[in-house]
C-alpha cells in the first residue's frame, strides 16, 4: 500500500515507471516486482528465488534501495543506478577543466550527482608555469559548475546535486568559505573543507598557517615545503603563498557555516586512516551529502533498511526491535545491492573500472528516530544510543558475514589484498570470525555500510524519520519538487506521531519519547552519530540542526567536539533569514533545512 499524500506523490513522480505515455507500474507492488526481477539478472542461476526474496524486503518498505535504483532498474533506460560519484582529478589547463567540466555534464545526464575536489586548481591569479595565463581560481569554476548543473536541468536531466572541497591549505580558502554568502549563489553545491589533523593541532596551538600550492605549476620562486597533494604522486615541493593564523581561519568557516549552514567539514586524515583501501587510494571528496567518501570516478551504491516496520507492538511495554527480521534482510540487502554494480550503467568507462575494483556498497538504517519513539526512548537517551548501536552492530557485522559468503560464491573484489586489507583498522576491530573468514575466503566488498540522509525515499516510506536524524516536528510543511522544478508544499505528519495518534486519538498529547531536533541538546546529536561511527565503514550524513537563537560560542563547539569524538566529519545548520528552509515546522519561526535540499538533493 502507499498512501494517497506527499508518499503517492514521490512514487507517481520520481520512481513509478512509464513509457511511451502508458504507466507501466500500475501499483507499487508492480514497482518492487520490476526492480527486484532486474537485479536478480545478475544471478547465474535460481533468478526466480532471488526475485522474490529481493521483492520479500522490498514489500512494505523494508529495505529501500537508492532513489535512482528504484527509479531506473528494469525500466531499459540508459541511465545509471547509482546516486552518485566522486569525478575526476581535475587537471590545472584550460583543456584539463573543459574535460572534467563535460564528464560530470555526461553524469549528470544520467542521473548521478557528483562531487569533486577543487584543489587542485592554481589559486586565483597565479600564472602558470612556462604559460602567459592567469588561472581563474576553484570559485570561479565553482560558478561554471554551477552554471552547467542549472543548464543539465533546463534539458530535462535530474535535479543537480553536488559537492565541492577545498583543502584547508588552500591560498584561495578563504574565497571558498565565503563563496555561498552571496544570496542566490551556487545553488547546485554543498561545499565541505578538506581539514588536516596538523590544521586542528594548529587551531589549538592558535599557530600560523600556511597557504601552499604545488610549486611545479608556478612561475617564480620562493619559499616551499614538501606536501602530498591531490594529482600528484607522493610528497612534492609546495610553495608557501601566504600565512594566515590557524584559529582565524577556522573561526571564518565556523562563522560562514553559523549564518549559511555552509561550509562543512570533512577530517580528511581521519577519512583516509580508517579508509579499508588506504593501501590502494587516497580520498579527497565525498559524494554530494557526505556518506560515501571515494577515490576519483568512485560511486556511491546505496540502500537503507526502515527501521519502523521492524518494531514490534509498538507504543506499549512490550514494544520491540525484532532482530530475527533484521538479520535476515541485511544478508540479502547486501547481495541485492552488489548485483546493482553489475547490471547498472556507468556514464564513464573509467567509474566503471572504479567501480568494478572495489565493489564498494553502502547498507545504513533509516527511521532510527521514529523507531526510538515507537519504544519509548527519547532521541539522544542512554537507552537510545545503546539501541542505535547494537541495531548498527548487527546491521555492520551481518552485512560483513555475508560479504564474506558472496566471496566465497563469486570472488573477491579486485582490489583486494589479504594483509594489506586486514591491517586495516576498521577491519582488525571486527568479530574474530570475520576477519578469519575473510582471510580465508576473501570479501566481495571493500565497504559495506554507510548512514544516508535518505529525505525523498525516507518520504516515499510514509514520512518516516529520515537517517539517522531526530524526529523535525510533530508536523511540518515540506516543499519538494515537481517534474518541472517548482517547488510544491505538502503538510506532513511524522510517521511516528501518526502512528501513535491512529492507536491514541487525535486529541491525546504526545508520546514522552518525542522531541524534536531543535528541542535537542548538541551533545545529543554528536552522541548518536559517535555511537553509530565505529560500525560505519564508509561514512555519515548528519546534519546537527540547531535553534536560531544559538549563541556562536555555542555553535562552534560543535565542530571541536565532532573532532574529538572520532567522526570523520561535520555539519551544523543553524536556520536564519540568509540559510532558507525546505521544511517549516508548525510553529511559527521554526525553520531547518535537510542535508538533502530541495535542489540538491541526492536521492
Amino acid at each position: 500500500m502507499i498512501t494517497p499524500d506527499i508518499s503517492q506523490r514521490i512514487w507517481d513522480t520520481r520512481y513509478r515507471h512509464r513509457k511511451g505515455g502508458k504507466i507501466r507500474d500500475v501499483t507499487i507492488d508492480d514497482t518492487w516486482h520490476r526492480v527486484a526481477s532486474a537485479l536478480a539478472t545478475a544471478e547465474s542461476q535460481h533468478r526466480a528465488v532471488w526475485t522474490e526474496r529481493f521483492q520479500n524486503i522490498l514489500q512494505d518498505f523494508r529495505f529501500l534501495p537508492g532513489g535512482r535504483i528504484q527509479a531506473g532498474a528494469g525500466t531499459g533506460r540508459k541511465v545509471t543506478l547509482f546516486n552518485c560519484f566522486v569525478m575526476g582529478t581535475i587537471e590545472d589547463s584550460a583543456p584539463g577543466i573543459a574535460r572534467a567540466l563535460r564528464e560530470g555534464a555526461t553524469t549528470m545526464r544520467q542521473g548521478g550527482g557528483v562531487g569533486y575536489d577543487f584543489s587542485t586548481l592554481r589559486p586565483q591569479g597565479m600564472r602558470a608555469r612556462g604559460k602567459n595565463t592567469n588561472g581563474p581560481g576553484p570559485v570561479a569554476c565553482l560558478h561554471i559548475w554551477d552554471t552547467m548543473c542549472a543548464t543539465v536541468l533546463s534539458t530535462g536531466g535530474r535535479r543537480g546535486a553536488m559537492m565541492a572541497t577545498l583543502r584547508c591549505d588552500h591560498p584561495d580558502i578563504s574565497a571558498f568559505i565565503a563563496a555561498k554568502r552571496a544570496p542566490e549563489k551556487l545553488l547546485h553545491f554543498n561545499l565541505s573543507v578538506q581539514v588536516t589533523d596538523a590544521f586542528m593541532d594548529a587551531v589549538r596551538q592558535d599557530a600560523d598557517w600556511p597557504l601552499i600550492f604545488p610549486a611545479a605549476h608556478l612561475e617564480g620562486e620562493g619559499e616551499t615545503l614538501l606536501r602530498e597533494f591531490p594529482g600528484q604522486d607522493g610528497a612534492v615541493a609546495c610553495r608557501i603563498l601566504g600565512r594566515v593564523r590557524a584559529r582565524t581561519l577556522w573561526n571564518e568557516m565556523l562563522h560562514a557555516s553559523y549564518d549559511r549552514g555552509e561550509p562543512g567539514v570533512l577530517f580528511i586524515d581521519r577519512i583516509n586512516r580508517m579508509n579499508n583501501l588506504s593501501y590502494c587510494e587516497h580520498i579527497t571528496a565525498t559524494n554530494p551529502c557526505g556518506e560515501i567518501p571515494l577515490p576519483p570516478y568512485g560511486a556511491c551504491d546505496l540502500g537503507s533498511i526502515n527501521l519502523t516496520r521492524l518494531i514490534r507492538e509498538p507504543f506499549t511495554p512490550r514494544a520491540r526491535l525484532d532482530h530475527d527480521s533484521l538479520e535476515q534482510i541485511v544478508p540479502i540487502a547486501v547481495r541485492f545491492l552488489d548485483n546493482v554494480i553489475d547490471i547498472s550503467r556507468f556514464p564513464l568507462p573509467r567509474q566503471q573500472k572504479t567501480v568494478l575494483q572495489a565493489r564498494r556498497v553502502g547498507l545504513g538504517l533509516t527511521g532510527l528516530a521514529d523507531a526510538l519513539i515507537m519504544l519509548g526512548l527519547r532521541y539522544g537517551s542512554a537507552a537510545s544510543l545503546t539501541f542505535a548501536e547494537d541495531v548498527m552492530r548487527t546491521i555492520c557485522f551481518a552485512a560483513y558475514r555475508a560479504s564474506v559468503a558472496l566471496a566465497r560464491e563469486k570472488g573477491v573484489f579486485p582490489a583486494f589484498e589479504p594483509e594489506r586489507y586486514l591491517a586495516a583498522p576498521f577491519i582488525r576491530a571486527l568479530p574474530a570470525d570475520i576477519r578469519d573468514g575473510i582471510a580465508r575466503h576473501g570479501i566481495r566488498n571493500s565497504h559495506l555500510t554507510a548512514i544516508a540522509p535518505t529525505g525523498t525515499i525516507s518520504l516515499l516510506a510514509g514520512n518516516i524519520s529520515s537517517g539517522m536524524e531526530p524526529a523535525f516536528a510533530p508536523s511540518y510543511r515540506r516543499f519538494v519538487l515537481d517534474q518541472n522544478g517548482h517547488k510544491v508544499p505538502f503538510d506532513v505528519v511524522d510517521h511516528a506521531v501518526q502512528q501513535w495518534r491512529q492507536l491514541r486519538g487525535e486529541a491525546t498529547a504526545l508520546p514522552d519519547a518525542f522531541v524534536a531536533a531543535t528541542d535537542l541538546p548538541v551533545t545529543a546529536h554528536l552522541e548518536m552519530q559517535a555511537a553509530l561511527q565505529p560500525y560505519v565503514d564508509n561514512a555519515i550524513s548528519k546534519t546537527i540542526n540547531v535553534p536560531e537563537n544559538c549563541g556562536f560560542s555555542t555553535f562552534a563547539q560543535i565542530y571541536d567536539a565532532a573532532y574529538a569524538r572520532g567522526l570523520k566529519g561535520c555539519t551544523a545548520f543553524r536556520p536564519s533569514a540568509l540559510s532558507g528552509a525546505v521544511l517549516t515546522s508548525a510553529t511559527p519561526g521554526t525553520l531547518a533545512l535537510h542535508c538533502c535540499a530541495a535542489a540538491r538533493g541526492a536521492d
